[in-house]
């Protein structure tokens, strides 16, 4: 465990109960919400990819034009 997080752990034991129940919540949501992220990104690795070689062979073939602001 880093410092940093120890400290966290620290100053979040000084909290009362109910906070430190809902702080230890989130934390637990956002490791499970980062976690999930991560594997959709990996998962859809190979279909970006292709995306991206798409776009990229539109463009070479000038079938692609500036995107302009002022008129989205």
């Amino acid at each position: 465990m880093t410092k940093l997080l120890e400290k966290a752990f620290e100053e979040a034991s000084k909290l009362p109960e109910f906070e430190q129940n809902a702080l230890a919540r989130w934390l637990i949501d956002e490791i499970i919400s980062e976690k999930k992220w991560e594997k959709l990104f990996a998962d859809s690795e190979d279909v970006l990819d292709k995306l991206a070689d798409e776009a990229l062979m539109e463009h070479a073939k000038g079938k692609t034009k500036p995107l302009d602001v002022d008129n989205l």
